[in-house]
């Protein structure tokens, strides 16, 4: 695992956090994700992959050759190069636990600790090597780690001669800010399916994410001079309130888990004479999702009703990503390789679905079937982000045992 380490510590060195504020000005958002992907394509080169390519928006791809002669599908592995806007990914500084005993794991200086209370999985994971930060920053184990194990399963594949076909890989830029995945170039990356890397605890394999939109709710109030308001006065912030408290207080993202959709307010801004509802619509199913959409419309023309001539509220929509469940399902070989590939490494597979958006998403829904494969980290976007060496290795085990059973002809 020396190798996997080595990598990973050397990545998380680069400060590749990517930059809200930048996203629709380039691709990528900050410089560090071009040092990054300057660091990886002379790596691949040196693992002798062929055709790498860096385009103009920092998306890296190579290709392994294939061992073996016979047809046999292309497969992809994709993670991305950039970290969280959340958290700094400035001077990370990990260390390392060899050896977890368990009990509570001080960072730096103790100002901040990893606690078994707060954290459960540390529970789990007695006897693993952890990679913590200092309490400072993030690790940037999203998705470093899953550039670490895609890396280290190309050289061991090389080293170990094992038989495989032609794999394909891609490390993209600014996935955390949504603006990577549109631009990146399917047809040049010729796989007939992938897996992005870019999961968590041992075993986790995504097939499912949720449909994803916003909404902003625009009101316009009737302002006056409070001290000659009455019969006058329509306050476009009490209408905010009262458009809002009008939705299930229990369809909150601090209310749902599992297959449960949400509406999220993140802002609202304004005055008495205008204000702002911003909302993110979150459901697995895409006919419940557009329910979602056709209450706050509902509501909203309920409310005009009511104010008729007094007020106006207006609501647009503009919708972000797709479940991938029904584009991965269709080919349905990709699930069964990577189930077998666990089971065969000794791992229990947990299906589980993404609560949340991925590039592979995105992919899936542009014509390339790409589910999420396990990385070994977690908590992450955060100061507490850890990861375990030892799942890590679990992971390049897997990415190294769907390209032998590709080639076994054991799934076609």
């Amino acid at each position: 695992m020396e190798m996997l380490l080595d990598r990973f510590l050397t990545y998380v060195q680069v400060d590749t956090q990517s930059r809200v504020q930048c996203r629709n000005a380039r691709v990528p958002s900050s410089e560090g994700q071009w040092q990054l992907a300057k660091i990886l394509a002379e790596e691949l080169e040196a693992l002798g992959c062929v055709d790498i390519s860096l385009s103009n928006n920092c998306c890296l791809m190579a290709t392994l050759p294939a061992t073996v002669s016979e047809p046999l599908p292309v497969i992809g592995f994709v993670a991305h190069l950039d970290t969280a806007p959340d958290y700094s990914g400035k001077n990370v500084r990990p260390q390392l636990v060899d050896n977890y005993r368990g009990g509570d794991i001080a960072l730096g200086i103790g100002d901040e600790i990893l606690s078994p209370v707060l954290i459960p999985v540390l529970h789990q994971l007695h006897g693993h090597t952890l990679i913590t930060t200092e309490g400072k920053t993030l690790l940037g184990a999203d998705d470093k780690a899953g550039i670490a194990e895609i890396m280290t399963a190309l050289a061991r594949l090389k080293q170990q001669q094992r038989p495989h076909g032609t794999i394909r890989v891609a490390f993209t830029p600014d996935e955390e800010t949504g603006t990577g995945s549109a631009l990146f170039d399917i047809e040049a990356f010729g796989a007939d399916w992938a897996y992005t890397v870019d999961g968590g605890g041992c075993g986790e394999f995504e097939y499912e994410n949720f449909n994803a939109g916003s909404a902003v709710v625009k009101i316009t109030g009737n302002s006056a001079h409070t001290g000659e308001a009455k019969g006058k006065l329509v306050n476009a912030l009490e209408l905010a309130w009262e458009f809002h408290r009008q939705l299930p207080a229990d369809e909150k993202p601090e209310n749902t888990e599992g297959y449960q959709g949400f509406y999220h307010l993140e802002s609202l801004k304004g005055n008495a004479a205008r204000a702002e509802l911003h909302y993110m619509i979150r459901d697995f199913n895409w006919q419940d999702f557009q329910c979602r959409q056709q209450q706050l419309q509902a509501l909203a023309e309920q409310i005009n009703q009511q104010y008729a001539g007094k007020a106006m509220l207006m609501v647009s929509f503009c919708d972000s990503y797709r479940n991938m469940r029904e584009k991965i399902e269709a080919q349905p070989q990709v699930i069964s390789l990577a189930l077998q590939a666990m089971k065969q490494c000794g791992i229990e597979p947990k299906i589980k679905p993404v609560r949340g958006g991925t590039d592979g998403a995105v992919l899936s829904w542009r014509g390339l079937p790409c589910p999420n494969l396990f990385t070994g980290g977690f908590n992450f976007h955060g100061k507490h982000e850890f990861a375990s060496l030892n799942i890590m290795d679990q992971s390049v085990q897997v990415i190294m045992k769907i390209a032998e059973l590709a080639a076994s002809g054991g799934e076609r």
